[in-house]
């Protein structure tokens, strides 16, 4: 069985064909805030990308590239997702 952030990080893959990606699962850091589920798994997500998709488009555009990738996840109950373009 794979995890959320192995999903999260087959789709980045799959969509954005990134040169360096890596998805982490911050969840058990954030137990107590707001959409935090109580099990310290799949709500709060740190996402380190590099893409070519990125060049020449602004900061806000390269995220919401990387937002609308995300969205089902999203839609299933994905909090919250900090995104750090390298």
């Amino acid at each position: 069985m794979t995890t959320l952030a192995q999903q999260m990080h087959q789709t980045l893959a799959d969509r954005l064909t990134p040169t360096a990606l890596e998805v982490l699962d911050e969840s058990a850091a954030h137990a107590g805030h707001a959409g935090a589920n109580g099990t310290g798994f799949g709500t709060h997500f740190r996402v380190r990308i590099s893409s070519p998709s990125f060049t020449g488009k602004p900061r806000v555009a390269q995220h919401r590239l990387v937002y609308d990738a995300l969205q089902e996840f999203i839609d299933q109950g994905v909090h919250a997702v900090a995104i750090e373009v390298l």
